[in-house]
């Protein structure tokens, strides 16, 4: 019997496009001899639908998603169901019901790759294709995901960070904490956001203020990195759980200079991955230079207590020291390019991710959950403060 998976992708962030092409992605490359899939799209505006419309993706390119049913997620532990929404029902309506099996989540960016529909799934009890809440959180926050990767002494670069409060209140006061820390050229990044939006680089002051004016606009919190000079990106994915993790080959994106732009990311490279074109797989980098930088990937990885699959970006300077920059939890095309080359082909990836996500679920619910103890009998009220146990 085939297990109804649900892939989930939209979402409300600015890389709801990007989420779009991973769930067409998966949908057109998992195994529909294991699998039946069930499309939930969450659109712009927060709804969740589903229908047979979102299946091809000429119906996005078209705008043709008239059809679609609204869903919603039920609350109840260990129902793993979605329902018609209510108020779509009608008089003489049908409560439309799907069970689900699984859920490959394929959001993008803030509401998705920062724990928070992991929480929902993980409230509701049902497996989840996800670095899992922990993991997407610090994964999602550039600044708590430094100072982890700090704290397990990983290689990454300098950095300051303040909040947009602060740079409201006091702008001379956060340009001298910077200028304190770091020197130019820099990078100012929301904290909690991905795929380039809103990250520029400084050359000097006037540079820096316009830089944090664009960064304010997407998050509360910016982060300010020092800038390595004509570094070479190479970029490893790493794919698991605990300490069972593997990593793929090394790539090296082709022409990268400082910065990826979204188009650069998701419409100009090459998506197939192999030498020429956007990127290099393998990069061409010395073996032992390989071997550190996958060795590096898997620690970062399991420092932010990370699943299923993620890509990790690294910087390279002319000495060939090498940089954690950032960990995708959620690459997009969920990083297919780097496992290819070793006989991992996309249809097998998603395989295996969800039974990652299967053997994490599994283990979750091997926790107690319910502790006996008769702690009521040993409290009174009846005034205006309980008395103490």
């Amino acid at each position: 019997m085939k297990k109804k998976i649900g892939v989930l992708f939209g979402g409300r962030s600015v890389e709801h496009e990007v989420s779009v092409i991973t769930g067409m992605q998966v949908i057109e490359n998992i195994d529909k001899s294991k699998y039946e899939v069930v499309p939930i799209f969450i659109n712009k505006d927060g709804k969740w639908l589903t229908g047979e419309e979102l299946l091809k993706f000429d119906n996005f390119k078209n705008n043709n998603l008239k059809n679609l049913k609204e869903i919603v997620v039920t609350s109840l532990y260990n129902d793993n169901k979605i329902y018609s929404h209510p108020e779509n029902i009608g008089f003489l309506g049908k409560k439309f019901v799907e069970d689900l099996d699984a859920v490959f989540i394929a959001l993008h960016g803030t509401n998705g790759e920062d724990g928070t529909i992991q929480g929902v799934f993980e409230l509701i009890n049902i497996p989840y294709v996800s670095a899992g809440v922990v993991g997407s959180a610090v994964g999602m926050d550039k600044i708590l995901m430094k100072d982890v990767f700090k704290s397990h002494g990983l290689p990454i670069v300098g950095y300051t960070w303040f909040f947009r409060k602060k740079w409201n209140d006091d702008k001379e006061a956060v340009i001298s904490q910077i200028e304190e820390k770091l020197n130019y050229p820099v990078f100012v990044k929301p904290a909690n956001l991905g795929s380039s939006v809103g990250i520029s680089k400084a050359k000097d002051r006037d540079g820096l203020i316009e830089s944090i004016e664009v960064a304010i606009r997407y998050d509360r919190k910016i982060i300010v990195e020092q800038s390595i000079e004509n570094p070479r990106e190479i970029n490893c994915a790493v794919m698991g759980y605990d300490d069972e993790v593997k990593a793929s080959l090394c790539e090296e994106p082709i022409g990268w200079t400082d910065l990826l732009t979204y188009e650069d990311k998701y419409v100009n490279s090459n998506s197939k991955g192999t030498k020429g074109g956007g990127r290099n797989i393998p990069a061409d980098i010395p073996e032992d230079k390989a071997k550190e930088i996958q060795e590096t990937a898997k620690k970062s990885f399991m420092s932010i207590d990370c699943k299923g699959n993620a890509r990790i970006d690294f910087l390279m300077d002319k000495d060939e020291n090498i940089y954690v920059n950032e960990i995708n939890t959620q690459p997009g095309s969920i990083a297919y390019y780097l496992w290819e080359p070793m006989g991992i082909s996309f249809t097998k990836l998603i395989d295996e991710l969800i039974e990652i996500a299967t053997k994490v679920h599994k283990e979750k619910n091997q926790n107690m959950y319910s502790y006996d103890v008769d702690l009521f009998s040993r409290v009174q009220f009846g005034g205006s403060k309980a008395k103490k146990i």
